[in-house]
């Protein structure tokens, strides 16, 4: 704690006085991080500006009902934040956020990206949209791009370019300052894939046997919250030792219900080999890993038809979905899990029936320029800050080796087998 005080003061206090201790006339970027996920996303980003002695790179902890853990997991990548008040009161060159709460008082020029897989859910509160209009996905709307009738980010980063005739009807006025660069997860997804078997081979599956991954997003219509009726299928209807299991829930569930909570509920699937995922780790290579994915109207579910896992969805508001988004095409095609059937022949069943090109629709709306979103992005990112890029191609990190799965089960269960 003492180190993460003496690291906060020395970079506030540096702010404060305009002047870098060492490295001198640096452009200021200004990372703002709502919550766990957000920052996830931004990091994708604020990657692209590394070893260029031109930027420094600022980071601050941005008020939000789901921002418990941000601090911990920028400290975990070795960074240190400024106090939010603090940094609304000093000038940047450019602010970085995929959140849209209190970015109106950031003094930078703002780029705003989406913090997920195209845009799935609609606007939650359409108290601000006029009789009849229907409701556009969050990051489209005025609501979010607008202040007091002032468009708020100097740039908006979209994925695809049907995303822009979306803009058009919802919030024309963003629309000189959008711009398409794609998905850095679809990109690096996409990537893994050659990697697959080594990520299979980190996590500890045998070769025979078949990965089951249960992703859940956050909210009372999503996995987590009704797991009650898919636990009793996970803990005792998978035969062992040829089914392993993990569960991917978004952050947002552990910063609502508290690490301790969440951890307790979920504490009869560690104890039965159930790996409970991290909401910090990468949770990219158990997806690329995984023979079959158990999701529901998350992002998680969608990046899953860009692998080989066959893909069956849980029930799920389909109102609340934008039927132009990539969950959309994949709930069109992948089948509905059935609460009173066995699970394991659920999943065969499933697997049999997969064509090759099932979800091709659904991975076409994840991104309408793959490959290209950390190339674009940092074009992007120098433009706006008026320098020349680096001469060389933006460096793509590969998705990480994952930790076996025994460390994300009980603690004693290693010991036990």
């Amino acid at each position: 704690m003492g180190e993460e005080l003496s690291a906060t003061s020395t970079v506030s206090a540096l702010i404060q006085r305009g002047q870098w201790s060492t490295v001198q006339d640096c452009k200021r970027v200004l990372v703002v991080a709502h919550t766990l996920a957000y920052a996830q996303r931004l990091a994708e980003v604020f990657g692209l500006l590394e070893a260029d002695l031109r930027v420094q790179v600022v980071f601050t902890a941005a008020p939000h009902a789901f921002g418990d853990g941000v601090s911990a997991y920028l400290r975990g990548l070795g960074i240190a934040t400024v106090p939010w008040e603090q940094a609304i009161r000093t000038e940047f060159d450019l602010a970085l956020a995929a959140g849209s709460r209190g970015v109106h008082e950031v003094r930078a020029p703002l780029v705003r990206l989406s913090h997920g897989a195209g845009h799935i859910k609609l606007l939650r509160d359409a108290s601000t949209l006029a009789p009849g209009e229907p409701r556009p996905p969050g990051m489209m709307s005025r609501q979010h791009l607008m202040r007091e009738g002032r468009l708020v980010p100097a740039a908006v980063v979209y994925s695809h370019d049907r995303d822009l005739a979306e803009l058009a009807r919802s919030c024309p006025e963003a629309l000189p300052v959008a711009h398409v660069a794609g998905d850095p997860c679809h990109d690096r997804i996409a990537a893994g894939m050659l990697r697959r078997e080594r990520y299979r081979t980190a996590l500890g599956l045998a070769p025979a046997q078949r990965f089951v991954v249960v992703t859940s997003t956050w909210g009372p219509t999503s996995t987590f919250g009704r797991l009650d009726a898919l636990l009793p299928q996970l803990l005792h209807q998978l035969p062992e030792p040829d089914y392993r299991a993990a569960l991917l829930v978004h952050p947002n569930v552990y910063a609502g219900h508290g690490g301790w909570q969440v951890r307790s509920w979920l504490g009869a699937c560690r104890r039965r080999g159930i790996a409970v995922v991290p909401p910090e780790a990468d949770w990219q290579a158990p997806l690329i890993a995984a023979d079959w994915v158990i999701g529901d109207h998350g992002s998680l579910t969608a990046y899953a038809a860009l692998t080989e896992a066959t893909v069956l969805l849980t029930a799920g508001p389909r109102r609340e979905i934008s039927a132009h988004s990539p969950l959309a095409a994949l709930a069109a095609t992948a089948p509905v899990l059935s609460p009173s059937h066995p699970l394991a022949e659920q999943l065969r069943y499933a697997a049999e029936l997969r064509r090759p090109d099932q979800y091709a629709q659904a991975a076409a709306r994840l991104s309408s320029v793959p490959g290209q979103f950390h190339r674009r992005m940092r074009t992007l990112l120098y433009r706006l800050l008026e320098l020349g890029e680096p001469a060389c191609a933006p460096v793509v990190p590969p998705v990480p080796l994952p930790p076996p799965l025994e460390e994300w089960t009980d603690p004693g269960l290693g010991a036990a087998r």
